[in-house]
């Protein structure tokens, strides 16, 4: 079983929106999936229960759950907002990979440095058992704001896979419980072809 985190203590930061999203290639490629939900607000347990039965299947897990993790090829999880301290040693000696994804505002840039600052003092990420790319989240590349992340995220010495377009495709198919790799082709083109340098280090 391989297993990736996606991590930013920010809230809002667009963590729910990689994980389901990963979540939800994974499953179809036909790789048995679980995602671990664990934030406060369930946001991702959420999207499972409304998520169609038509769909690549997707295992939910949490804490409180006993899951039989034996013949899971994938554990995806959604950490809480927050995370930090022995919470985030736990999930990043389980972690294989860690994605951080960050917007386009000052105040998740600045809270993104404190916590790229605590996670480069790991010791899985420091030895390189954990491997940890970034991904821009909502970026409109016309706005000085894209700019100023591009900057920001060329700060440190970790490769910096996507940046994601600021578009209501992924609300609109969180409503569905789907994912953007659920939708017909020609109407999610353009976000597949963003999304195609991060699910080649996902999957590497």
């Amino acid at each position: 079983m391989r297993t990736l985190l996606v991590a930013n203590p920010k809230g809002g930061s667009g963590k729910t929106t990689l994980a389901t999203n990963i979540a939800g290639y994974l499953a179809n490629r036909n790789e048995r999936v679980v995602l671990w939900d664990l934030d406060r607000q369930r946001s991702a347990l959420k999207w499972l229960e409304a998520r169609p039965g038509n769909l690549p299947r997707i295992a939910p897990f949490n804490s409180k759950q006993e899951e039989n993790l034996g013949g899971v090829s994938w554990l995806v999880l959604d950490s809480p907002a927050g995370l930090h301290g022995k919470g985030l040693t736990r999930l990043l000696k389980l972690a294989d990979k860690v994605v951080v994804p960050v917007q386009p505002s000052i105040f998740d840039m600045e809270a993104t440095r404190d916590f790229m600052r605590v996670l480069s003092e790991a010791k899985a990420v420091r030895k390189q058992n954990t491997l940890v790319s970034m991904v821009g989240m909502r970026v409109d590349p016309r706005t000085r704001a894209s700019s100023h992340l591009e900057t920001f995220l060329g700060e440190f010495d970790l490769p910096v896979l996507a940046y994601l377009r600021n578009t209501q495709i992924y609300v609109n198919s969180a409503f569905e419980g789907s994912s953007i790799f659920d939708l017909p082709e020609n109407i999610a083109r353009r976000d597949l072809e963003q999304w195609a340098p991060l699910l080649e280090w996902i999957e590497d």
